[in-house]
Parts: C-alpha cells; sequence; structure tokens
C-alpha cells in the first residue's frame, strides 16, 4: 500500500535531486576540504557553491552563513553568541511556545542565573507586539522569537519584531526553521542578527543546518575547534550534506510561488472537507496568517496519540502535536499557552504537507480519517 506522508513539518524526504547532487561527494569529491591538494579544492569548491546557493536563499551574503549539524545547534549557538558579547547583561526575552532548542536551553539558562521572560500568545497563536515592547529593559541581551511556529504554522510578525528590538539596541535571533523554503524571507529586509534553519524542513537530509550571522553581529564559535566555517564552528566539513542544502535551498526559492499555491490549496481543501465531515473539530491557530503546508487539528474527547496510531494502520502519517512532543500524554506547551480545552488538546493531530503531497493523498485521507474519528469517540 502507498503511504501517504503528513508529517513533513518533523522532516521531509529528501528530494531526488538533492540526492543526485550529494552523490558524487562521497566517492569523487570525498578529500578533507581543508587540504590543499586539487581534489582538497574540489570539495572546497562545492561547499562554497553551496554557501552562495543559501545566502542567495536568504537574500544575504555568502560570509554570512555558518553551515551546522541541525536547527537545534543553531538556535543554541546564537543565543550563546548573543549573551557572550554582552556578559553584563542577564536578561533575555523569549516565547512560550518557542521550538524545545529554544525553551529548554532558556531553562537551562535560568538554572544558571539568568532572567528569563517568555512570552504570551493570544487564542489563535498570535504575538503581542505591545508585550513584547514593555518586556524589554536596559539589561535585555537578546531576544529569541521564532518565525513560524513548528505546531500550528502561525507566522510571527518578525519583521515588526526585529524593528523593535533593534530600537532598543538588543540583539534578535529567530527560528525560522519551519519558515525557510515555504515563505520568501530576505535578510536585506529582515534586521535580525541570526538567523537559524535547518536541511531536513526543506528536502535535504537530516543532520545538516545553517545560521544566518549578520555581518556586524557579535559571534563566538559554540563548537570549539579549527579554523572552519571562517573560525566559526570546529570540525570538518560534512560535504555531501552541506552541498545537499544548498540544492535544496536552490530548488525551495525557484518554486516557491508555484509550491506554496499548490500546497495552500491542498490544505485549504483538505481542513474545510474535515470540519465538515468531523463534528466538534476545530483547527488550532489563526486560519489565514500561517504557513501554506500545516493544519494543527483538534477533535473533541479523542486521543491524538491512538488516533496517530489507527491513521498509521492504514499507512497514513501524521502527528500527535509536534514530533518533539511524540509519547507523552500531556499537551504540548504551545497548546495550553494558546488555551486550548484540554478536552480538544488532548485530541490534537498535525497534518503538514509538502511538493510530494498529491490531491490523491488527501482525498485517500478524507476517506478514512472521519470514519477513525467515529470508531474512536464509540
Amino acid at each position: 500500500m502507498t503511504i501517504v506522508y503528513l508529517d513533513n513539518n518533523a522532516t521531509t524526504k529528501v528530494d531526488p535531486e538533492v540526492t543526485e547532487e550529494m552523490l558524487p561527494c562521497f566517492d569523487k569529491f570525498y578529500p578533507n576540504p581543508s587540504g590543499t591538494h586539487s581534489l582538497g579544492k574540489q570539495a572546497r569548491e562545492k561547499i562554497d557553491l553551496a554557501r552562495q546557493r543559501v545566502a542567495q536563499g536568504l537574500d544575504c551574503s555568502p560570509e554570512e552563513i555558518v553551515f551546522t549539524s541541525c536547527g537545534t545547534e543553531g538556535d543554541n549557538a546564537a543565543i550563546n553568541a548573543a549573551l557572550n558579547s554582552r556578559p553584563e547583561k542577564n536578561h533575555v526575552v523569549t516565547t512560550k511556545v518557542e521550538h524545545p532548542a529554544v525553551l529548554n536551553y532558556c531553562r537551562l539558562l535560568e538554572e544558571k542565573g539568568y532572567r528569563i521572560t517568555y512570552l504570551d500568545v493570544d487564542t489563535a497563536g498570535n504575538l503581542d507586539t505591545e508585550q513584547l515592547k514593555n518586556s524589554l529593559t536596559p539589561d535585555t541581551a537578546v531576544v529569541s522569537i521564532m518565525y513560524a511556529n513548528n505546531e500550528t504554522g502561525v507566522v510571527f510578525p518578525v519583521s515588526r519584531i526585529a524593528e523593535i528590538v533593534k530600537e532598543k539596541g538588543i540583539l534578535f535571533h529567530t527560528d525560522a526553521v519551519q519558515a525557510v523554503g515555504k515563505t520568501r524571507i530576505s535578510m536585506q529586509e529582515l534586521p535580525a542578527d541570526y538567523l537559524t534553519l535547518s536541511g531536513h524542513k526543506l528536502h535535504a537530509p537530516k543532520g545538516v543546518g545553517a545560521l544566518f550571522v549578520r555581518r556586524n553581529a557579535p559571534f563566538s564559535p559554540f563548537i570549539i575547534g579549527g579554523s572552519q566555517e571562517y573560525g566559526r564552528r570546529g570540525g570538518t566539513e560534512n560535504t555531501p550534506f552541506i552541498v545537499a542544502l544548498g540544492k535544496a535551498m536552490e530548488l525551495a526559492v525557484n518554486n516557491l510561488e508555484h509550491e506554496y499555491q499548490h500546497i495552500l490549496n491542498l490544505r485549504d481543501y483538505m481542513e474545510d472537507k474535515l470540519l465538515q465531515s468531523i463534528p466538534e473539530a476545530r483547527i488550532n491557530g489563526d486560519r489565514c496568517n500561517r504557513l501554506p503546508n500545516t493544519s494543527s487539528f483538534a477533535i473533541k474527547d479523542v486521543s491524538g496519540e491512538d488516533v496517530v496510531l489507527k491513521l498509521d494502520e492504514h499507512s497514513i502519517c501524521a502527528s500527535a502535536g509536534a514530533a518533539c512532543k511524540a509519547g507523552s500524554m500531556e499537551p504540548s506547551p504551545v497548546l495550553k499557552a494558546m488555551g486550548v480545552p484540554f478536552h480538544y488538546a488532548k485530541g490534537c493531530l498535525r497534518f503538514s504537507l509538502s511538493r510530494f503531497t498529491t490531491a490523491n493523498e488527501i482525498e485517500f485521507l478524507l476517506q478514512k480519517f472521519p470514519g477513525i474519528v467515529e470508531e474512536m469517540r464509540k
């Protein structure tokens, strides 16, 4: 049976064109890119091309791109660099709905004596910029607020947020892991100091990411070692995966407009049909101000985990909220922050689409899902 994969916010399928681009790096361009011989220089050229492609996708300079292993490393590295540059300040501002890569790092900072402000969101998952303004103090070292939420897809007004933060002379980081490749991002227009992305969210393999560091932003290495990445991240570069990320970014940017509309149409069609066929169900998050591929679907009086397992019996892959929360019976912090009632929150599922999602797959979901919910309620 064909698998219907609707868990793309957890990870995406590697695009065949990306695989084709990276394969020669295993058996032809395999030398250490720091080598001074001709083969090493060829590997270096592959990394340079990938850096250019990522930079073009973000509308920034290649020198502002640091390759990492994942989004978590990028988030940690950005906040760490900001704090190291301002040791006299011990206040950090973030939100209650951030990815665990930011939330758990902030909790660790609290244990070390830092003061953390966790901003609220409203019932639609939107952020109040007035609350942000009021939270900033002379002691604030850095503000870290995500570009778009990984569970609901709600997009924050990051340009306005960045303006508010920069007016106070405070460093600003945004976790754009879910947003890159799904919406246009220009670092010429967005005045953020740091931006995080991850390859496996845009059809590159797991194990590679990138951190944008603005040219004049302070930065100290999070991973100490050699002089790789212009001295900003030690460790031998993962040439095949870096090349894959560059190709994935190129494909995402070149196809962005078409894919955005295609995926948006499929998602909206899916949501409308499910809301019509399943009583006492709701969409979590702003219906308009969202990434085009993400749907947080809550059903009253069922277990989201049980529904996911039942869907899996029909070869339909989804998640009960975020993948990072899987296995927990507690509603996610995101749903708690939005005030989603428990009898809905415990029945939350996240469907996330990609360029490979087809209309036939959505129709198959629509055939099976309402009956599963009815069976579970009985």
